[in-house]
Formats: structure tokens, C-alpha cells, sequence
């Protein structure tokens, strides 16, 4: 399926000044529409001396917008955070199957991906977090999975079904779990999206997941270009009728750089899609420029499919 996505001016966000929580670093947003607002959280980390990954510590910022298009950062940013060096990566709410926020109790239930990086210890776990408003949030949970990168939830009738990176081991693919509350995991015996298309590279990440016309529609990135300096990542689908066994979309990449946009001419991927009213759908991605890579990740940007 030819997947036109219409990209829309400039970034939503770029870089903090120099001081603030995200003056390094911004990936993964995650967006939500209520009220007439969008919010968008996304992971954020500040430049450290030695400039090596490895020290980064992310928090977790917000954003807002009307339109969806142009955000403005909440000065109260980070509005969540580990005690110490861990980070809050990836993060991801409950949704209902159409993409829409599901509240629970009127409270946001929202998921992330940890790490220690400046501790040596590259282990990922799985982690949640609640809030009223968006802007407090509970003490992060212990650890509910562990090797889980980049999750997707929805709750559908009873439960809740989770897709996530496992990153237990290169090459890393897709998983999927199950579970009665959102806390205790039963992780399905076989990833359900391995590498198998001649673009994908070395990882497949950062699934997202939302219900359209009877099927589970999944976007994810691969590397697009690996092995050099390059190093590009594009975005795929597939689709699925139970969540477990997925058809990729024969015309992947469905989304890929331009690199006529300097801001993003290496990466798109770490993205978050919701249906608009419209029945159109819009992407978030994160972004990053041509080498070096000075900055991991570098923008968000925007775009919109007819669909």
C-alpha cells in the first residue's frame, strides 16, 4: 500500500538551549489528543563532557500544541525522572486499539524502556508510571520486563497487549506480551517481526501499533543503511489480523529521510501515529542530520497521510 505521507514545514521541536534538560538530545515522542490539545512527551538529555552516549541520562519532557504541528515546550520540563542515573526512554500510554488515550480511573497510564548507561550495565527494562494531568507523575515502577526497548500498548476488552524491541541480542526484533492488569507479562514464545526485507539492517525498533478497519496496523524502524558512516533508518508497516502473525507491506521503507531536509536527512524513526478525526493519520518522528553525529538525535518533525 503506497503510504503518502505529506510532510509539514520544519520541525515541531529542535534542541534546548544550552542548559536545558534536552540541549543534546530528543527522541521518541509520544503524542496525545484531548481537549482540543495535543501533548507530546519525549526522552531528553543535556550535553555532558565527555560527550559519550554511554553518560547520557534522559528524562522525560513535555510539549504542547493546538494543531499538532507547532509545539511549545512546558517550561516545568522534566516532568518525570529516575532518582540517579537511570534513564526514561521511549515512552509510550495505554491506548485504545483506534490509537485514542485510554484513562483508566481518569489517570494516564504511561510506559517506558530504562537503562543505567553511565553505570556500564546496558540491561533495558520495561517500567510504568501514572498521572492525573500529564505533568505529575508517580515514583517509576520496578522493572516489569527485562531486555523491552521502545513498547507499544493498547488494552483491548480485558487486557492488555504489548509489542516491544527485544534487545537481548543483535538482531534485534519484535516481540509481543499479554496481561490481565498492564503489570505481569506473558511474552508470546517467538518474536512476532524479524529481519526479513532486504532494506532492514541489523535491528528492527520502535514498533507502533494502532487498530484500522479490523487490522493491527504496525509502523517500525530498521536501519535502511548500516555498515558505514551513513548509517540512514527508514520507517516499515505491516499489518495483522490477531497481533501475532504480521504481513510487512511489500513497498516498505513507507517512510524514509529527506535529505533535502538537513534537519532530518539520516533518521526517522522512534515515531508516534494517531487517527485524527479526519480519518487522516499523523506521524511524530524523531530526526537526526548527516554525520558526525554530533547529536544523537537532533529533532521532531511531522507529517500527514490522507490515509
Amino acid at each position: 500500500m503506497i503510504q503518502n505521507w505529506q510532510r509539514d514545514e520544519g520541525p515541531c521541536i529542535t534542541l534546548g538551549s544550552e542548559g536545558a534538560f534536552d540541549d543534546m538530545h530528543l527522541f521518541a515522542p509520544c503524542v496525545a489528543y484531548e481537549d482540543g490539545m495535543y501533548s507530546m512527551w519525549y526522552s531528553g538529555s543535556r550535553h555532558n563532557v565527555s560527550d559519550r552516549v554511554d553518560n547520557r541520562v534522559f528524562t522525560l519532557g513535555l510539549a504542547t500544541s493546538t494543531d499538532g504541528i507547532r509545539f511549545t515546550k512546558d517550561p516545568r520540563s522534566p516532568v518525570c525522572r529516575f532518582t540517579g542515573t537511570r534513564s526514561i526512554l521511549t515512552p509510550t500510554l495505554l491506548r485504545h486499539p483506534n490509537g485514542s488515550v485510554c484513562r483508566e480511573q481518569g489517570r494516564l497510564r504511561l510506559w517506558f524502556s530504562s537503562c543505567n548507561f553511565p553505570s556500564g550495565d546496558r540491561l533495558h527494562t520495561l517500567h510504568e508510571t501514572v498521572s492525573d494531568d500529564g505533568i505529575e507523575w508517580d515514583a517509576p515502577s520496578a522493572p516489569q520486563l527485562e531486555h523491552a526497548y521502545a513498547p507499544t500498548l493498547i488494552k483491548e476488552a480485558d487486557h492488555y497487549k504489548l509489542w516491544y524491541t527485544d534487545v537481548q541480542a543483535l538482531p534485534w526484533s519484535i516481540r509481543y506480551a499479554q496481561s490481565a492488569d498492564g503489570c505481569d507479562w506473558q511474552v508470546a514464545a517467538d518474536p512476532v517481526l524479524t529481519l526479513d526485507q532486504s532494506w532492514e539492517h541489523d535491528r528492527l525498533l520502535y514498533p507502533t501499533v494502532v487498530a484500522i478497519g479490523g487490522q493491527y496496523w504496525m509502523w517500525y524502524g530498521s536501519y535502511s543503511q548500516h555498515g558505514s558512516e551513513e548509517m540512514k533508518t527508514a520507517i516499515g508497516c505491516a499489518y495483522s489480523e490477531d497481533g501475532l502473525r504480521w504481513q510487512k507491506d511489500p513497498d516498505n521503507p513507507v517512510f524514509a529521510p529527506d535529505p533535502s531536509r538537513t534537519w532530518e536527512s539520516h533518521y526517522t524513526t522512534s515515531q508516534s501515529i494517531l487517527r485524527l478525526d479526519d480519518g487522516s493519520l499523523r506521524i511524530w518522528y524523531a530526526s537526526r542530520p548527516a554525520p558526525p553525529f554530533v547529536h544523537k538525535y537532533y529533532a521532531i518533525g511531522t507529517a500527514r497521510w490522507p490515509a
